[in-house]
């Protein structure tokens, strides 16, 4: 089976996986935690952060995610246990799914019918979905360098227009602030859940631990540099402003000689976003494939099942976003963190062998 390299993984971390915050975390943040936005930003980034160390420790005992389950409680437990991992991904997966399509329908086909706008994106998660999950390894190699000229293009054209002072005085929003966003912001930060069933697709090299690490608070560096503009920019208005990394750009000055030359950088961005909601679902159906074995036509129909699914919840959700935002950021935001920042430092206690697999 051919692996996914040390150079993709860390391409992943520090430039993929901060696109997936720069939609709708922003201007969420901004509502619950108003100018004080950046510290639970940072809380959520530090406590993802040494998860993510953890599960690359782990990396280190060269077993999967369910050889290592199987190995301590037996193949019938692991079986259940991955089996729930797998509807945690499912779950973790729509929010950023949703939130993808209202970004598409509102950037790009504002005069197109939801459905219509959005309907391509399915045709291509079937197809992505039914790859080997290695695959996505080599994709990170192309979309990193668009991840990294989209992000910097809006960063650039942003800058000028944002006032820092804004964020001032510090602590302003109170505990309360903290604490409410913190809590929204867990909606967001499942990162190191996806390493996880990435076990096994890589080798682990020295150094790999930190080096992971590193690259994960880099991006996140640049996620606070975008979240403190965004605020900058829209100051008491920045909750009603949903798509981040669009609306900053198009207050650059040149843009009336130039015209919308940030398209090029959305465009890039929208790219890479649409890879990325479709990784969980990718490694939801490998974790199901690997603890019941891979019949020959099972990932396609499982892939064709993941998305039909998908496309009748977004149909159904179509024009109840603000509910479901709700549900993700107030009700059951204590789900994720079980999974995404409970589950890897306790993998690091499981013996290697106690169950034949």
């Amino acid at each position: 089976m051919k692996k996914i390299s040390t150079r993709q993984l860390l391409f992943f971390l520090a430039c993929i996986m901060p696109v997936g915050k720069l939609v709708l975390l922003p201007a969420r943040l901004a509502d619950t935690s108003k100018n004080d936005l950046l510290f639970p930003l940072l809380v959520s980034y530090l406590v993802q952060a040494a998860a993510i160390f953890c599960a690359l420790l782990v990396a280190k005992k060269g077993m999967t995610f369910y050889e290592l389950l199987a190995n301590t409680f037996g193949k019938i437990v692991a079986k259940i246990l991955i089996t729930l991992f797998a509807v945690f991904l499912l779950f973790a997966a729509f929010l950023p799914i949703l939130e993808q399509k209202l970004f598409v329908q509102s950037v790009f086909y504002d005069t197109l019918p939801s459905f219509v706008a959005f309907a391509p994106f399915f045709l291509f998660a079937a197809y992505l979905l039914s790859k080997p999950l290695t695959s996505h390894g080599r994709v990170w190699d192309i979309l990193a360098p668009l991840s990294v000229v989209g992000i910097l293009g809006i960063l650039i054209l942003s800058l000028s227009s944002a006032d820092f002072s804004a964020l001032a005085p510090v602590g302003a929003a109170g505990w309360k602030g903290f604490f409410r966003g913190t809590m929204s912001a867990t909606a967001w930060f499942f990162d190191a859940a996806l390493l996880l069933p990435l076990l096994g697709t890589f080798r682990y090299e020295k150094g790999l631990a930190w080096k992971g690490t590193v690259c994960y608070l880099a991006g996140g560096a640049v996620v606070a540099l975008f979240v403190a503009m965004f605020y900058g920019i829209f100051q008491e208005i920045s909750p009603n402003q949903l798509f981040a990394f669009t609306a900053t750009s198009k207050y650059f000055s040149g843009i009336s000689m130039l015209g919308r030359i940030d398209y090029i950088f959305i465009f890039a961005l929208g790219l890479v976003m649409s890879f990325y909601v479709t990784l969980p679902l990718k490694e939801s159906i490998e974790c199901v494939l690997e603890a019941y074995g891979r019949p020959r036509y099972l990932p396609t129909l499982l892939a064709l099942a993941v998305t039909a699914l998908f496309l009748a919840l977004v149909v159904i959700f179509d024009y109840r976003f603000t509910e479901v935002l709700g549900f993700f950021t107030e009700t059951v935001f204590w789900i994720i963190p079980i999974f995404s920042v409970a589950i890897p430092p306790l993998l690091l206690l499981l013996r290697r062998k106690r169950h034949a697999v």
